[in-house]
């Protein structure tokens, strides 16, 4: 018989709050049972008394509620017209079997699953498995402003929420299934190879396997296996769609979390595209697609079928990611399957532009608020940090934790709360933003972007890195009087050739400055390219090079830099030494410089512009290639050096 996980934790209260708990879940489930139309019986204000005092403190109450089909909305919890009431028979009943027992009224009932239920009790958003937006099944009644009481209640319930769903990721079927579809074999052998490379360059390296493992899978994850959605092709004529509100779920849809269906509808066909919100990890395998909710929902469960310890990341602003716990580093990283980004942080607030207030972690042991982790402007942060009091929050979570952690081990315990205190210093200390933290967001339209106001003001054209990296010799290089350096497009890293192939992730990692530029992969051509970000003019990005600090100077130059433009797209390559500018093809050849010699830095530079039609962008690109590639140098640099 299956098991409800929500009527586990349940029943795990002492007898007189499970039996003041199970009454209230009991009278909830049989005025819907009973009367299944009438609308008051299918919403519950939060902060009603007697669901504050009754309900929310008993550990797996509302995770119940959940379990049966109601949906968070802004004041209430709803139970929408489409839910399964089946689902909800089944709950209410399994509740009823132990209260019976414990009341000595027989042997317990036997309920039975329901065969569309969803397995799964955490309602869908756009951005999270734990819902903040409104029902689709709006509540009758007016819809109070929120008090104080009534902000906390639904805080709570959005915690809870999240705090179950994790629980999905822990399931050995699960994360069977998605091994089967992980080519982790594959990832592990790379990484060998990669941690290799990298303690061969410095034996003082404190990275380990599962760092290198990590990014593997970000890479396999964003390229290879999961596919964005902003609105689906026209399943008739397969021509663009828009999204026209939402649709009624299926039973098979309500089985796997979807409570809402997205229209996308095509107007040359007047044909109705459904795009199903999955919610159920499960499925996620199956149907690899959607926004940032689909993608970190999938892409934690993974990185737990792989062994990596790992939490789902909630962002009150509406984005969710994955953190992953680097053992050799004793710290965790920030991981966005989305954007693939490992230990980027502060890439939401100062590239993307987001107002951060609430950040927080959940993962099978603890719930942490990490806010801080992803802020460099902790003031501004607290100035935001308005919907509930901070000790009522704080008190909160040690609650949640308490409970979840009652069965673990004294070793255990130990070790969350000595990783725990490592965050707490790491956050006293705000960070300053790498060169990688600097740009707008990569994943989705630049309309979709623009709407969300994430695209670090790339539609103005003012979305510009600057102060990023640079180039300057090791010691091995000033030794060898080289500095060479190659891109490969299709593996997205820098190989630093001279200084024993040290590999570099990503392609602006490297980058000191860009401007309304971004990588995009053609998952259906198997192509990928850098290009201007869409409805942008002109994209600049350059790599700068600087020799003085070594007590060096420029001998020669030799570059490689490949680029290809369609109808009226322009690319331009130069190297830039002051106001001097000496310009070369980009067409994939070799060319040496000899004028630059006796300089001590320079700039290499590609101007993107040009184009026709909406699709203009995609007119001027850089260093495109076939995904199918093993091998590929589409970028490379070789400067001799000579003492100053």
């Amino acid at each position: 018989m299956a098991v409800s996980p929500a009527v586990t934790t349940l029943c795990e209260n002492p007898n007189e709050a499970f039996l003041d708990a199970a009454k209230l879940l009991i009278t909830y489930a049989d005025n819907i049972l009973r009367c299944p139309s009438e609308e008051k019986y299918r919403s519950i204000r939060i902060g009603n008394p007697t669901f504050s005092t009754k309900l929310l403190p008993v550990t797996g109450a509302v995770e119940c509620l959940f379990e049966m089909g109601f949906q968070e909305a802004e004041t209430h919890l709803v139970f929408p017209k489409t839910a399964s009431i089946e689902q909800m028979r089944w709950i209410r009943d399994s509740i009823a079997a132990e209260r019976d027992r414990r009341l000595g009224g027989g042997q317990p009932l036997q309920p039975r699953a329901p065969s569309a239920a969803a397995s799964t009790s955490a309602p869908q958003s756009s951005a999270s498995p734990a819902a903040t937006s409104t029902s689709s099944q709006p509540v009758t009644s007016p819809q109070p402003q929120p008090s104080s009481l009534e902000n906390s209640m639904s805080f709570i319930v959005t915690l809870q929420s999240n705090f179950q769903h994790v629980m999905l990721y822990e399931s050995t079927e699960l994360q069977q299934k998605a091994r089967s579809l992980i080519p982790h074999q594959q990832h592990s052998s790379a990484a060998q190879l990669k941690l290799k490379q990298a303690r061969d360059a410095d034996p003082e390296c404190k990275l380990g396997l599962e760092d290198f493992v990590v990014l593997e899978l970000l890479r396999w994850f964003k390229q290879d296996f999961f596919s964005w959605v902003d609105c689906l092709s026209c399943s008739r004529c397969g021509g663009p769609t828009q999204n026209s509100g939402s649709l009624n779920p299926t039973a098979e849809d309500l089985r796997w979390g979807a409570q809402r269906v997205e229209n996308h509808y095509c107007h040359s066909c007047q044909l109705s595209t459904r795009f199903p919100r999955y919610n159920n990890p499960e499925k996620l395998l199956e149907s690899r697609r959607g926004r940032c909710g689909e993608w970190a929902n999938c892409f934690t469960l993974c990185c737990r079928a792989l062994g990596l310890e790992a939490r789902y990341v909630w962002d009150s602003t509406d984005h969710v990611w994955t953190e992953m716990y680097s053992v050799s580093q004793r710290r965790w990283l920030h991981c966005d399957s989305c954007e693939n980004a490992c230990d980027k942080p502060l890439l939401y607030e100062v590239g993307w532009g987001k107002k951060l207030a609430y950040v927080l972690a959940f993962s099978k042991d603890q719930v942490v608020d990490v806010t801080w982790r992803y802020s460099c402007k902790h003031p501004e942060v607290l100035s935001r940090r308005t919907r509930v009091q901070e000790a009522w929050l704080l008190h909160t979570v040690n609650g949640l934790n308490a409970s979840r952690q009652q069965s673990l081990s004294p070793e255990r315990k130990k070790e969350l709360t000595e990783r725990l205190l490592v965050e707490l210093v790491e956050f006293i200390s705000p960070k300053k933003p790498k060169a990688g933290e600097l740009g707008g967001r990569n994943s989705g339209s630049m309309a979709w972007r623009v709407a969300r106001g994430e695209d670090g003001g790339a539609a103005a054209g003012t979305s510009t890195q600057t102060a990023g990296f640079v180039f300057t010799p090791t010691e091995k290089e000033k030794e060898d009087r080289l500095l060479h350096v190659r891109y490969s497009a299709t593996k997205d890293h820098y190989c630093r050739v001279s200084n024993n192939s040290e590999l570099l992730q990503t392609w602006d990692q490297c980058v000191w400055e860009k401007k309304s530029v971004f990588r995009k992969v053609e998952n259906d051509w198997l192509m990928v390219y850098i290009a201007r970000t869409e409805g942008s003019a002109v994209g600049r990005i350059s790599w700068k090079f600087d020799f003085a600090p070594a007590g060096m100077k420029i001998k020669s130059v030799s570059i490689m830099a490949s680029s290809e433009t369609f109808n009226s797209g322009k690319v331009r390559w130069y190297l830039q030494v002051g106001q001097i500018t000496t310009e070369f093809p980009g067409d994939g050849e070799m060319q040496s410089l000899h004028n630059l010699s006796g300089s001590s830095q320079f700039l290499v530079v590609a101007d993107l512009s040009g184009g026709d039609g909406e699709s203009s962008w995609q007119h001027s690109q850089l260093f495109r290639r076939s995904l199918k590639e093993t091998e590929d140098s589409s970028f490379e640099i070789l400067v001799h050096l000579e003492e100053a």
